[in-house]
């Protein structure tokens, strides 16, 4: 017996093909993220007030149905339904680093259902320091409803860490900026 190699496909023809199926992949993930938008809001966290953290609401405009998100997962919610949250409170949001010392933080659970509705808010680590920032934080969430809808996990709970100043802004872990 002789050993005779056997013929072999072109193995460029299936890479070329692969990378083309990914490539087209990731280009349709691209496409459905949204970043954060942009606040041209005065730059008011800088003053240093004495007093704890002022609270101020959510503005009152009108929501928009929810729009859908992609999120594969729940961590991946978690930017989606950031993202959400600023846009709706842009004047809130802290600009820049926040400082060293915050006025307080929390871990927050959220459940929201097949329309994009808040159904629980779960507190993992409350401010209980701070319970105006407690209230102000579950106010802001409930407000912001109707969430992006989560299309492709049914419904979500997701967690996220808010990061609130001695002015009554905040960031978000999943979005912030970092600290001084």
């Amino acid at each position: 017996m002789t050993d005779t190699p056997i013929p072999r496909p072109p193995a460029k023809r299936n890479h070329w093909l692969l990378a083309g199926i990914m490539a087209a992949g990731a280009a349709l993930v691209s496409a459905c993220k949204s970043p954060p938008e942009p606040n041209s809001a005065p730059d008011s966290h800088l003053s240093d007030k004495a007093g704890p953290a002022s609270v101020s609401g959510p503005a009152t405009a009108a929501i928009a149905p929810a729009r859908p998100s992609a999120a594969p997962t729940a961590l991946a919610y978690r930017k989606d339904a950031a993202t959400h949250l600023y846009s709706l409170n842009g004047e809130r949001i802290f600009k820049g680093k926040l400082p060293s010392q915050l006025y307080a933080i929390g871990v927050l659970q959220v459940d929201i259902d097949r329309a994009g509705k808040v159904t629980r808010l779960h507190w993992m680590r409350a401010p209980r320091h701070a319970p105006e920032v407690v209230a102000e934080i579950e106010r802001t969430v409930r407000a912001a409803a109707p969430f992006p809808v989560p299309t492709r996990l049914g419904k979500v709970t997701y967690t996220d860490t808010w990061l609130w100043d001695k002015g009554g802004h905040f960031q978000l872990d999943t979005l912030t900026e970092g600290q001084l």
